[in-house]
């Protein structure tokens, strides 16, 4: 992704479809979404199931967020493993939560905007959480006692998921043609 900036401000293309797909990454995005949250919210552990799959390319347009993608794919070599980068409008970061990954962030500053580009609809009967302090994550959240929705702290455990995966290695593999 290029960035100019000068004295009158900045200029950035967010998303080229074409250079994405020289890159590996063909996506096709069907919805964006904008969020505001204050200091010290955490959004997630959300994702959406395989009957409404959703991949998010993720960017911070105003304050810092910790942004965190969870690797959900039940079999996956990397499974329940997590990467967490900052995203901010210095950055110019963006952060590509593929499908079958749970997807999380921390407000650092007094407020910050969030906006993704989706894949996929937003479908609520295909929405799941994990819970974003589950000790099997070992998530090294920079706060103890982040402010969460009642949704958040009630949701379930990685080894509750176990039990009714939304995700396997192998169907993404082969939904995927990779």
């Amino acid at each position: 992704m290029d960035f100019h900036r000068d004295d009158r401000g900045f200029f950035v293309e967010t998303y080229h479809r074409q250079r994405f797909a020289e890159q590996g990454i063909p996506l096709d995005f069907v919805q964006d979404n904008h969020s505001r949250s204050l200091q010290g919210v955490l959004r997630g552990i959300h994702f959406q199931d395989s009957s409404a799959p959703m991949a998010k390319l993720v960017r911070c347009t105003a304050g810092r967020v910790l942004d965190l993608a969870v690797d959900l794919r039940v079999g996956s070599p990397t499974f329940g493993g997590w990467f967490a980068t900052e995203l901010s409008l210095e950055n110019m970061r963006q952060l590509l939560v593929p499908v079958g990954f749970g997807h999380a962030f921390l407000t650092l500053t007094e407020s910050a905007d969030v906006q993704y580009k989706c894949t996929g609809y937003y479908m609520p009967s295909a929405e799941g959480a994990i819970r974003w302090n589950d000790p099997d994550l070992k998530i090294q959240w920079p706060v103890e006692d982040p402010t969460v929705s009642d949704r958040d702290a009630a949701a379930p455990s990685l080894k509750d998921y176990l039990r009714k995966p939304a995700f396997t290695y192998q169907q993404e593999m082969a939904s995927t043609g990779r």
